[in-house]
């Protein structure tokens, strides 16, 4: 008989509908470390003293779509987990690259046959994980043997299996390739994907920009790219500016949050008629002298103008003219991070940020209609 799934209480809030993903994967395999890592920011060295799966665990998490991953112990069957296979989008199995023997594989099958039962064409990926564990020649080989194993089971207990959606990464907590190949299986989730691609594109082309990312700021898993290929260094160079840029985020502040926090004085302020303007507005780049006032938005504004967008540069070679990174918030999940040329940065700032506002407001109307969506379903 199937236990009751056990919900984690995780900081997201309860959605009418997530997607699900299916965490499998033999004792000790890394699947909780996937987990705590990608979405709990735990340290890859602390993963060592996570303790073992006992009994299966729902965790909530919000990305750009509402997430339900299930992380199941190494005894779970498609009987025993709680829930038909029907309802999960996507089933993640990880394998230990030094695991070349039958249990895991065997367990792989028998996953992949039953779900494509009750939902074919369900993706399957494929984490050959712990890839620090060997060398560089040992660590190919042991991947290849057990994408042929895998395959090679399948053809023989049904030619047809062959065809099936089966994708295999190699993968560690010690660098950016868990995120890149998570990001992957992400983005097979997200409907609006060609939208998110497509606006990514406008802005490249507009902005001279010849690589540009949308990250989910939380996990820092890239939801869309632009049409150039992933190149894997530049794509290590935004994790690790958005983990910068994370650390030290709490550090700042939007004004207008701290004006509101601060306690109402005895005395009225002086209003903005009585307190002359001497230079323009913020919606003319410079401060004004007039006090700053709350604007009360009707509550139908979901992303009112108020809310705080922060920005941030880097100059990747200094000494020489180079390239540039910018970081811009989008919504409250998501973030644009562009590769410049430096000059172009330098010489056309205010076009990049006239191309930013307008970029901000696309992905916003889809993230809206998203949402619109799913509270419907």
């Amino acid at each position: 008989m199937a236990a009751a799934p056990h919900h984690v209480a995780d900081d997201a809030p309860i959605a009418a509908h997530r997607t699900k993903i299916l965490l499998l994967g033999l004792r000790r395999s890394g699947k909780s470390s996937i987990f705590n890592v990608l979405f709990k920011g735990t340290q890859p060295k602390q993963t060592f003293y996570l303790e073992t799966t006992q009994k299966v665990e729902v965790h909530s998490v919000d990305t750009v779509i509402p997430l339900e991953i299930w992380d199941t112990p190494a005894n779970v069957t498609a009987d025993t987990l709680g829930a038909p296979l029907s309802d999960f989008s996507s089933i993640i199995f990880v394998i230990d690259i030094r695991d070349l023997y039958n249990q895991p594989i065997s367990k792989l099958v028998e996953f992949i046959i039953a779900a494509n039962k009750v939902k074919p064409g369900i993706p399957i990926e494929v984490f050959v994980h712990k890839a620090e564990k060997l060398q560089e020649e040992d660590k190919i080989e042991n991947y290849r043997q057990i994408n042929d194993r895998v395959l090679d089971r399948l053809i023989d207990i049904n030619p047809d299996y062959e065809h099936l959606p089966i994708n295999f990464y190699l993968t560690s907590v010690y660098d950016h390739s868990l995120h890149e190949s998570f990001s992957k299986v992400l983005q097979k989730l997200v409907d609006s994907l060609p939208y998110l691609e497509e606006l990514l594109n406008v802005f490249c082309a507009n902005s001279q920009s010849p690589k540009a990312f949308l990250f989910d700021v939380r996990s820092r898993l890239y939801i869309a790219t632009d049409a150039s290929p992933v190149d894997s260094a530049t794509h290590n160079l935004c994790c690790d500016y958005l983990q910068m840029l994370n650390s030290f985020g709490q550090l700042y502040k939007s004004i207008s949050e701290t004006i509101r926090q601060q306690p109402t004085p005895q005395t009225p302020p002086p209003t903005a008629s009585s307190v002359p303007s001497r230079t323009p507005s913020l919606h003319g780049s410079a401060v004004s002298e007039a006090p700053i006032t709350q604007v009360v938005h009707p509550p139908t504004w979901k992303h009112p103008k108020e809310l705080f967008y922060p920005s941030a540069a880097t100059t990747l070679h200094p000494v020489t003219p180079g390239t540039t990174l910018t970081y811009h918030l989008i919504t409250k999940h998501l973030a644009l991070l562009a590769v410049l040329p430096t000059s172009v940065y330098e010489s056309r700032r205010g076009l990049l940020e006239y191309n930013i506002v307008f970029f901000r407001e696309g992905i916003q109307e889809i993230c809206d209609v998203e949402e619109e969506v799913r509270d419907g379903s």
